[in-house]
């Protein structure tokens, strides 16, 4: 794509945008009386308007049925769950029955770490990325712990390269291979949340397992993000949340795929609960567990009707849009140009004012771009919030901004291109 710095290119492209209505489907924080520009997805997605709708009819549902909800109504909640699974399981890249709604993001990594964390005396050591969203490192700290571990032993963090700010495949390959005989389990973030580096997840799951080591990923920024394919790529367990790209919420429902190969697997430890027992021998109330089929068997609590309304409202759109072929394709687009328009401030004063920090290979990143600004750092975020740009920023110098395909426009992309330089020039950057 030859892109052009100007109003009239944008809006040719939001013309030409197959997925330009979607917008509409969606509310949109204001700004002085008008909309903001949203590029904060990456932590939290924005309000379907048919959320209210649904979470009314199930309070309706409630009201008027109670108990009887569960089995009665057009949506019985014993079997709620099962009408999100095929929209989930698409974006996702597996099947069906591979794929669990529950919990939270960090609780289901420390039950799917019960099953695959499976440590020994000469196999103990997890290979995270360094620099892994805290929660992670936490959680996964507290395993080894709990294992009898000392996490400065039994954690391996792969780092950049000096002067580097993402990392290269061939550097977590090779540390993979360094601790073959040691590594129990390979557990990456599929999308840095910092950097905003797509992981080949593929590859770091076929290096796990070429030295016996299990293969396990934390997906909060990259479902509903990119593509996926998890199945296909063999992976053995992920988790994500459902808050961001997939715009359930805050604090919305988790998911977790387990592939099938382990669905038999007895050696695999497993806290057991009710939710989890087989479906059709669960209201007999028997004292022995037995598991139901699938990822499902790792559930442990009754559903929470009203998150997966919400969830369900989401991805309702997921599934208007025909999966994530034509988003992953805008958001290319959309990245893209912001990065370009980016590149022109910078190419235009002849410095470096904003150092993109994700990489530039569009297949190795999502919607989100990582800024690290030289310079008035946080008077030009500020600058951004005061001119109606919704982004996030982390310390100490780097600004988050998401473009995301559902919602976002090109105009609204040029827009903030235009606020940055603006910025530049009233600050005589």
């Amino acid at each position: 794509m030859n892109y052009q710095n100007n109003f009239d290119f944008a809006n040719q492209l939001d013309e030409q945008d197959p997925l330009k209505d979607f917008q509409a489907q969606f509310l949109i924080p204001q700004h002085n009386g008008k909309d903001a520009i949203y590029f904060c997805g990456n932590s939290l997605g924005l309000q379907p308007k048919v959320a209210r709708k649904y979470l009314d009819d199930q309070l309706n549902n409630w009201k008027n049925l109670a108990i009887e909800g569960f089995f009665a109504g057009d949506d019985p909640w014993l079997g709620y769950h099962k009408k999100l699974t095929g929209a989930l399981s698409a974006i996702v890249g597996v099947k069906n029955e591979e794929v669990s709604i529950m919990n939270s993001l960090t609780v289901n990594l420390h039950l799917l770490m019960v099953s695959f964390y499976k440590s020994s005396n000469k196999r103990f050591k997890i290979l995270m990325e360094g620099g892994a969203f805290p929660s992670d490192q936490y959680a996964v700290a507290s395993q080894v712990e709990f294992h009898g571990y000392d996490p400065k032993e039994a954690i391996i963090e792969v780092l950049p390269r000096e002067g580097e700010h993402t990392l290269r495949t061939e550097d977590i390959l090779q540390h993979i291979n360094k601790h073959a005989d040691e590594l129990a389990l390979v557990l990456f973030g599929g999308i840095n949340y910092f950097t905003g580096q797509f992981f080949d997840l593929e590859a770091i799951t076929k290096a796990a397992h070429l030295v016996g080591a299990y293969a396990g990923f934390d997906l909060a920024h990259a479902a509903g993000n990119v593509p996926l394919k998890l199945h296909d790529w063999d992976v053995d367990f992920a988790m994500w949340c459902s808050y961001k790209y997939m715009n359930s919420g805050p604090g919305g429902i988790s998911g977790i795929y387990v592939n099938e190969k382990h669905f038999e697997n007895k050696t695999l430890n497993r806290f057991a609960g009710w939710w989890g027992h087989r479906e059709d021998r669960r209201f007999l109330m028997p004292r022995q567990f037995e598991a139901d089929h699938g990822a499902a068997a790792w559930q442990v609590s009754t559903s929470p009707i009203m998150l997966l309304t919400l969830h369900k409202a989401a991805l309702d759109i997921f599934e208007q849009v025909g999966g994530m072929a034509p988003l992953r394709t805008k958001s290319e687009l959309l990245t893209g140009y912001l990065e370009f328009l980016i590149r022109e401030i910078n190419k235009n004063k002849g410095k470096e004012l904003f150092k993109i920090i994700t990489p530039q290979d569009k297949a190795a990143r999502g919607c989100q771009l990582s800024i690290v600004c030289s310079q008035n750092a946080k008077a030009t975020f500020n600058y951004l919030t005061d001119n109606g740009v919704i982004g996030d920023w982390r310390e100490p110098n780097v600004i988050r901004l998401s473009p995301v395909p559902l919602y976002n426009s090109f105009k609204q992309v040029f827009e903030v291109g235009r606020i940055l330089a603006a910025f530049v020039e009233e600050n005589g950057l």
